[in-house]
């Protein structure tokens, strides 16, 4: 049975709104104007975030030429962005479970943007580092909440179609940051680049806050620390959201991985590839945009515990065709290691909503510190593997965390549904 449509505000008196909220929740059914005001909306943001977080990701080899620095040093540029949004994510996640879901995003995605501009004006590697810094912590307060926006916004039979749309929207923001600024070096400089991309996140935080609908399920929790400590001790003493919290970081682990170091490959022998291919490939993420939202639906039919481990089984199979040397198969590889990715994040991320009763903001919170620490910590130690066995190095790192990940998805696999739901 459907859940009521929304009654319009000038037909529920002022004063009956809280008895309203405390009847039902009112949630966005897929098909109406606000569910497309909502998804369009939220994969504006998703394209902004991944796109400033993963920009220079490109620009890597040519920030070792330009500053004198090996690869591992090089990662930083990244690694310190999501190293810095997945502390942030333990701040923000409470602070909208306070203030609300919208005015924290909205705040996020412009501060971001701006500070991405005046990363492009540092004099000295060090500057850049610090406002990317700054551009991770800000982007904490979109990535913290847009996942409880939505499992308390959408109705639950259409979270993971939303979140896989939204998880679409990283796809084509991750894609896009890779292949403006991995063609846009090749003909100007790095900094100009970074202004590009900074200009066009402004005007995706600029349509998120025009479309996206005020909160309709939003409940404001107390900040104090002692709520927030409930809040933490109730996600770890569930059986599955811990489980959720490691399979996002050793997945996010494996994918920034091969990302930051396959440019040093193709750029080196036997390919010598320029610049500009290098960018290009990133086209491979039009995969992960059809499989985060097509994934998504089918986990919604089937449970997400028949999916999880089939998407990581991909990701697998995808590494494996990386190891061989003809660049057809390297590229098909990646094809196939990027549909795997963002299926098996869609899956996972909305799995988080299903087991979270309550302080679902701090839930999504732990998930993406996770996401992100896995994205710092292990791209940045994937440099030293890089350095001691190049690309059979890099191919031993990733498939230890995707067989981590392969075990713990099994062992979700076995957990019975919470509540009698299917998960």
């Amino acid at each position: 049975m459907k859940t009521a449509t929304a009654p319009l505000a000038h037909e529920v008196p002022p004063a009956a709104d809280d008895v309203v909220a405390e009847l039902q929740e009112i949630y966005i059914e897929k098909g109406t104007p606000m569910f497309m005001r909502t998804v369009l909306a939220l994969f504006s943001g998703g394209f902004a975030t991944f796109a400033l977080l993963y920009c220079v990701q490109p620009m890597m080899p040519l920030l070792s030429h330009e500053y004198g620095i090996n690869a591992a040093q090089s990662s930083l540029i990244l690694s310190v962005a999501t190293g810095m949004l997945a502390i942030g994510l333990l701040i923000t996640g409470p602070i909208s479970d306070r203030v609300g879901r919208k005015p924290v995003m909205v705040a996020a995605l412009f501060a971001a943007a701006l500070c991405t501009m005046a990363s492009a004006m540092m004099p000295s590697w060090h500057g850049v580092l610090i406002m990317r810094a700054l551009i991770g912590l800000s982007l904490s307060g979109l990535a913290a909440v847009a996942m409880t926006y939505l499992s308390e916004e959408i109705h639950p039979q259409h979270i993971g179609l939303a979140m896989g749309l939204y998880i679409g929207g990283n796809a084509i923001g991750g894609m896009s940051g890779r292949l403006i600024t991995g063609v846009l070096i090749d003909f100007v400089s790095w900094h100009t680049a970074m202004l590009v991309i900074g200009g066009l996140a402004m005007i995706a935080a600029a349509v998120f806050w025009k479309i996206l609908p005020e909160s309709r399920n939003f409940r404001s929790r107390s900040l104090h620390p002692r709520s927030l400590l409930d809040g933490f001790t109730m996600h770890f003493r569930d059986a599955g959201l811990p489980l959720l919290f490691l399979e996002a970081f050793v997945l996010m682990g494996a994918f920034v991985t091969l990302f930051n170091y396959i440019g040093y490959r193709l750029l080196a022998a036997p390919y010598n590839l320029d610049q500009v291919f290098v960018g290009l490939l990133s086209v491979v993420y039009l995969s992960g945009i059809y499989s985060s939202a097509k994934i998504g639906s089918l986990a919604d039919q089937l449970g997400r515990r028949k999916v999880l481990w089939a998407t990581i089984a991909l990701m697998f199979a995808g590494l494996a065709l990386t190891m061989f040397t003809p660049l057809l198969l390297v590229i098909v590889g990646m094809l196939i290691f990027t549909f795997g990715f963002f299926a098996a994040h869609s899956v996972a991320s909305s799995w988080i909503g299903r087991r979270a009763i309550k302080a679902k903001g701090q839930a999504s919170s732990l998930y993406l510190f996770s996401y992100y620490a896995g994205s710092s910590i292990a791209g940045t130690a994937g440099g030293v593997f890089w350095h001691l066995g190049g690309w059979n190095g890099i191919g031993l790192f990733i498939g230890t965390l995707l067989l981590v990940a392969l075990l713990i998805a099994l062992k979700l696999a076995k957990l019975p549904p919470l509540g009698g739901v299917k998960a």
